[in-house]
């Protein structure tokens, strides 16, 4: 059997929602009508679970994995950096400021765009999805150090 990319993604996947599974069982599920802090972790894992199966199943038509073109790798491993970096400062600089940083850094460091465009989409983006969750949909955000 040729192992393939899809199934080794499927399979990861599914690791990845059975983790997500296990640290969440201490969250409350709820009901339909009042849903508790798990529902969403664990309806997100549970459909991830279901597509990495189906990703599996239809994986035989998938690229073998010994001949996938690691040249990207550096890009990756950038993206995943610069994405941990922005959850540990998260609680500490709030949304506004981190998700700014965040897609800027994506922008200019990782897709090498021009400064000022990448920075005007960047704040503006986020300022569009701070009014979106924190005033439209009341979901509470990460206030941070300038308190907003």
């Amino acid at each position: 059997m040729i192992l393939r990319a899809d199934h080794v993604a499927g399979a990861a996947f599914i690791a990845l929602g059975i983790l997500v599974f296990v640290i969440g069982t201490d969250l409350p599920f709820g009901t339909v009508t009042q849903p508790g802090a798990g529902m969403m972790p664990k309806l997100v894992a549970g459909l991830m679970i279901l597509f990495a199966i189906l990703t599996i199943a239809g994986g035989a038509s998938s690229m073998p994995l010994a001949r996938i073109d690691w040249s990207d790798r550096g890009h990756a491993a950038l993206v995943v950096l610069i994405t941990a970096i922005a959850i540990f400062l998260y609680i500490r600089l709030g949304f506004l400021i981190t998700m700014s940083l965040l897609v800027f850094a994506l922008l200019a460091v990782v897709e090498r765009r021009r400064l000022l465009p990448a920075a005007v989409y960047a704040i503006g983006l986020t300022l569009f999805a701070y009014w979106l969750f924190d005033k439209a949909l009341k979901a509470p955000l990460e206030r941070g150090i300038l308190g907003f």
